[in-house]
């Protein structure tokens, strides 16, 4: 078995690498540039350059290769770029998979990913489009929908932990009182590691979430707690942080989006039923403990 993993270099690939490492299993990464990913070569992954808009680069790397495991995404830009990056790479991805006889095609997706949603945002909408390639394309696939991915190192648990310890005055959007279920990152880490052979896995959607199920308000009040800080919440219209973001989301390091409130406003982000839990028996870091280990 030889598995490409293609985004290794984000913030939750290395953790996949280094999980399907830690198993013993070859692995090749995917990456545009080999200098960014000395960490994964130190692991004994072995790097392949390459981009998910270049078609023949994917035929090489998949060259060889019995399993995929497929992270790329962007979470800002033009639909064009979503469309590009996302439907048209993974379309080529699966074009080079089912040419090179993988086995199994695994997929990062995103927990909120559904029919209705898909007209929301670009974003949800490429996500649609992925999942749809990988269940058509007659490899055998198995995808996850992750609810808000946790870790130390990245994503945005160490973004509300520095709001927490250094605002006596939190700021939340609307309500408050959309839930989330939010999933430490090694532990999607696992799921990743365990479905690229697991037999209950196969031709399924699985949707993960942490032990604990939270909303915004109770959130930081438990980042609060950990941190041992007394923090007043103050609740935003959303039609007020929709307004400041369209002033100030074309910057590279915009706090928030417009899209990305339209996603808050969606719904709940909460597994819809136990079936990634009863397959895969992996035991889940509470929300607490990841708010300490970020801490």
């Amino acid at each position: 078995m030889k598995i490409l993993v293609t985004g290794g270099t984000g913030f939750v690939g290395p953790k996949i690498v280094h999980a399907l490492r830690a198993q013993g299993r070859d692995v090749r990464a995917l990456v545009r540039r080999p200098g960014r990913a000395s960490r994964l070569a130190g692991w004994g992954a072995e790097l392949a350059t390459g981009d998910v808009t270049d078609p023949a680069s994917l035929r090489a790397a998949v060259d060889g290769c019995t399993h995929v495991v497929h992270l790329v995404a962007i979470i800002r830009g033009a639909p064009s770029d979503f469309h590009r990056v996302m439907t048209q790479g993974t379309t080529n991805l699966v074009a080079a998979a089912k040419e090179a006889g993988i086995q199994r095609f695994v997929l990062m997706s995103a927990l909120g990913t559904n029919e209705t949603t898909k007209d929301v945002v670009p974003y949800f909408a490429a996500k649609w489009a992925m999942e749809q390639e990988a269940a058509r394309s007659g490899i055998e696939y198995t995808i996850f929908r992750p609810s808000f991915v946790f870790g130390r190192d990245g994503g945005v648990l160490p973004l509300f932990v520095k709001q927490v310890r250094y605002s006596p005055a939190v700021t939340v959007i609307g309500s408050g009182l959309q839930r989330s279920q939010p999933v430490w990152v090694e532990d999607v880490a696992q799921y990743f590691a365990l479905a690229v052979d697991h037999p209950q896995a196969a031709n399924r959607t699985f949707e993960i979430g942490g032990p604990d199920v939270v909303d915004w308000n109770e959130l930081y009040l438990r980042i609060a707690k950990v941190l041992g800080k007394r923090r007043r919440l103050v609740h935003v219209p959303t039609s007020v942080a929709r307004a400041g973001a369209r002033l100030t989301e074309w910057l590279p390091a915009a706090p928030l989006t417009t899209d990305q409130i339209a996603m808050m406003e969606a719904g709940d982000n909460v597994a819809s039923d136990s079936d990634a839990v009863d397959t895969f028996q992996l035991p889940l870091v509470p929300l607490e403990e990841q708010i300490r280990r970020a801490a």
